[in-house]
């Protein structure tokens, strides 16, 4: 198994109500089946000698219940700029065979997985303002915005903390005002989930 990690920038969209039940409870809601995206920008990262600062990865996942029990669909997406070396080394700890909880659970519960895309990625980050932006070739759009109060419109700050999370420790929660996704898996949806962190993984998991 090959040393690596991955620090940087998570976001995560789904078509969840705005606190997510999913993280907490297991189960989604309003919807009966869970589908969504994650994606992060690696500030820095390794896989071995191969290094991965400043690439971003993606993927759009299908579940037809809640997550744990299974049957999901994956569609990895890599940063076009990377290398060969860095495409499959990319893969290779998305695939959850070299540790890693969030990646190895993720391998359990999603049998099907498409071959990867290697697309073009912009990508807008702002964890304390609640502000991200997330595009991947034409198969991945979306967008985050801060909560608000409905009786007053003013803005509303909630943040999650997981001590013992295996995808992130502490996120920030938002709305996710674009959340649409093409190809193998495909939906569009307005005002879900959002969740906005900074993440840390390694092959014994979460080191933040």
């Amino acid at each position: 198994m090959s040393t690596w990690e991955m620090k940087g920038e998570y976001l995560k969209n789904c078509n969840c109500l705005a606190t997510c039940p999913c993280d907490t409870e297991g189960f989604p809601s309003p919807h009966k089946y869970c589908e969504g995206i994650v994606g992060m920008h690696v500030t820095e990262g390794n896989f071995g000698d191969v290094r991965l600062d400043g690439l971003y990865w993606a993927g759009i996942v299908h579940w037809p219940g809640a997550m744990h029990e299974g049957n999901g669909r994956l569609q990895p997406l890599i940063d076009e700029r990377a290398n060969e070396e860095q495409r499959a080394a990319m893969l290779e700890i998305l695939s959850g065979k070299n540790g890693g909880p969030l990646f190895e659970i993720l391998a359990a519960v999603c049998p099907t997985v498409y071959p990867p895309q290697f697309v073009p990625f912009t990508w807008e980050f702002d964890k304390d303002g609640r502000h991200a932006r997330l595009t991947a070739g034409k198969l991945l759009k979306a967008s985050s915005e801060p909560l608000t109060v409905p009786a007053t419109g003013e803005q509303q700050r909630v943040r999650v903390v997981m001590p013992d999370g295996f995808e992130y420790r502490e996120m920030e929660v938002a709305r996710s005002t674009e959340l649409e996704a093409s190809g193998e898996i495909s939906f569009s949806y307005k005002n879900t989930h959002s969740s906005l962190a900074q993440v840390e993984h390694t092959p014994a998991g979460l080191t933040a």
